[in-house]
């Protein structure tokens, strides 16, 4: 069995406000709020025990998730581009509120289809499916029969979760993965995927 812990950054400023903070925007780091999630994760993780691999989306959020995971694990910190946060293109920075106020049919369409980009060239639902779904395949392979830690975005996130269900497009939105939240995918020797956990916080309380 090889097991996926899905784990998404701490918090950064623009995360309490629900803001869209995607690869094409400002890259914000960890806020205070988000170094303490990042610490208690990493605390939980570690007496955990199993995680043999960290791999992380090299935005900062994420990267500075992943380093005190990984110092704390006594492991590296494997950086795979693929995980990054899809592009919102000119969302980036707004709340879904202000893009249902500035682009309402960019934003309908965007809900209706996986192939419909957000508004200023921003990329599909589709294309983060593609890559993350490429990345998901390289970790079951090369780390057959252990635990990787996975640090990402909500976007990826979610459809890594989605995809184990092989649930359609739309209830991607349909789940709450928090900041800092651990969820977990197991896969056996057919890479028949089953998720164990999801968005559990219990170890910030």
């Amino acid at each position: 069995m090889t097991t996926l812990v899905l784990l998404r950054h701490g918090e950064t400023l623009l995360t309490p406000e629900r803001r869209l903070s995607g690869s094409g925007g400002s890259n914000p780091g960890l806020s205070p709020a988000g170094r303490r999630q990042a610490e208690a994760t990493a605390k939980a993780l570690a007496h955990r025990g199993d995680i043999t691999a960290v791999v992380t989306s090299p935005m900062r959020r994420c990267e500075e998730t992943a380093s005190r995971v990984a110092a704390r694990l006594g492991l590296s910190v494997r950086f795979d581009r693929d995980l990054r946060e899809a592009d919102f293109g000119a969302w980036e920075g707004l709340t879904f509120a202000e893009v249902r106020e500035r682009y309402p049919d960019d934003l309908s369409a965007w809900f209706a289809s996986p192939e419909s980009p957000p508004s200023g060239a921003g990329e599909t639902m589709h294309e983060v499916t593609r890559r993350v779904a490429a990345v998901r395949d390289g970790l079951v392979s090369q780390y057959a029969g252990t635990t990787v830690l996975v640090v990402s975005h909500v976007g990826p996130l979610r459809t890594l979760i989605r995809l184990a269900l092989q649930a359609p497009p739309h209830t991607l939105f349909r789940m709450e993965v928090a900041a800092a939240s651990l969820s977990t995918l197991t896969f056996d020797e057919t890479g028949t995927a089953t998720v164990r956990a999801l968005n559990d916080t219990h170890h910030l309380n």
